[in-house]
């Protein structure tokens, strides 16, 4: 091994040697490995232009351990990733590693990962928009966890673009209009799980927070709910009782139509009991309320075949846009973390062209 090359008789530059074992040129990289040590590299190639060009690219990089495959980094870190997130989340996280991110990157090295070659995987993963969003979060997730760990540079992931929600269900189609909600609960025979529904639908809480609703948590009196907790299931099958979605409490205000089904709810029971429960006394949750209700019939009755209970959630929003309500009280209302999301449900720019055809019309007539 020497400095000189045998081939032009030339002192080799800094980094890169002669290996005449190998007849190929050693280029040797210094640069930070994922526990802030400093570690050394080699990589082998036939010719000097090639040992230039890889010495320039892995110092421009210094990151040695990037040849970590994905794979290998998910088994290192997804106990992190696990251990901050909610049990229902982790199963979607995994769920989309094991049937789309895996098999399509598991195999490529960190260092190669680009956001073209996501945007290509994208592209053929299956499912909804939704699902290939989950899928799409859980590889984020991984690679912001390999650059804080310096293995990479830049998480390829957040420069992927995200795949387009399907225009044709806008979570304003989704939702019922204001004559729908009565002929909705007048189809519910059970009272417990009409009542159920009708929390669902004029508060717009979440399934789960419904469930999780106790009777200290109303107060008939100022017409409000506190909405402090939620059910979630855990990795090992139990339910589990967790704070919100947005991990803040809110208050909910309670509309006149609902006040007699929570005093129903409430009547002879303790502070600590859940307001909403079956027939005989069980915990709800979705999808035991859809078996009891017959929730394919109903659908069907009000010529809704894809409503779906999370789409109650949306009912309220979009009521709430339609009465006059500001963007910030729906936000605080329905406890959306930004109002990106809020904003979805209201009709400011779906009438856009209406109301300037209007506008117009207006100044039109006053020159007549």
């Amino acid at each position: 091994m020497g400095r000189i090359d045998p081939k032009t008789r030339r002192t080799l530059p800094a980094g890169i040697r002669y290996r005449e074992d190998r007849k190929k040129y050693q280029v040797r990289v210094w640069a930070v490995g994922m526990n802030g040590e400093w570690r050394e590299r080699s990589f082998y190639v036939s010719t000097l232009s090639e040992a230039k060009k890889l010495r320039a690219e892995t110092q421009a990089q210094r990151f040695p351990d990037g040849s970590l495959t994905l794979i290998g980094w998910h088994a290192r870190y997804w106990a992190v990733i696990a251990d901050s997130i909610r049990p229902s989340t982790s199963r979607a996280y995994e769920r989309a590693w094991r049937l789309r991110v895996k098999p399509w990157l598991g195999h490529v090295k960190l260092e190669k990962l680009t956001a073209g070659e996501i945007e290509a995987a994208m592209a053929e993963w299956s499912g909804s928009s939704s699902t290939r969003i989950d899928a799409l979060s859980v590889l984020s997730r991984l690679l912001d966890g390999a650059v804080r760990a310096r293995i990479v540079p830049l998480n390829q992931a957040r420069l992927a673009r995200r795949p387009r929600s399907d225009a044709s269900k806008s979570l304003r189609s989704r939702a019922l209009t204001a004559s729908e909600v009565p002929l909705l609960l007048a189809a519910i025979a059970s009272e417990p799980h009409r009542r159920y529904i009708a929390g669902l639908v004029y508060t717009g809480m979440r399934a789960n927070e419904a469930t999780a609703l106790r009777v200290e948590d109303i107060d008939l009196g100022q017409r409000t709910i506190h909405v402090r907790r939620s059910f979630t299931i855990g990795n090992d099958g139990k339910t589990l009782e967790v704070t919100p979605k947005s991990h803040k409490e809110r208050a909910v205000p309670i509309p006149a139509a609902l006040v007699p089904y929570l005093a129903a709810s409430v009547l002879g029971k303790g502070r600590n009991d859940l307001v909403f429960t079956g027939p005989r006394g069980g915990r709800l949750n979705a999808s035991n309320v859809r078996r009891a209700i017959d929730w394919s019939a109903l659908r069907k009755e009000l010529h809704r075949t894809d409503l779906r209970i999370h789409d109650l959630r949306h009912t309220l929003a979009t009521l709430l846009f339609d009465a006059g309500a500001s963007a910030n009280d729906v936000q605080a209302i329905l406890g959306h973390s930004s109002m990106q999301m809020t904003e979805r449900y209201s009709h400011a720019r779906s009438d856009v062209a209406q109301r300037a055809a209007n506008a117009i019309d207006s100044l039109f007539e006053e020159t007549e």
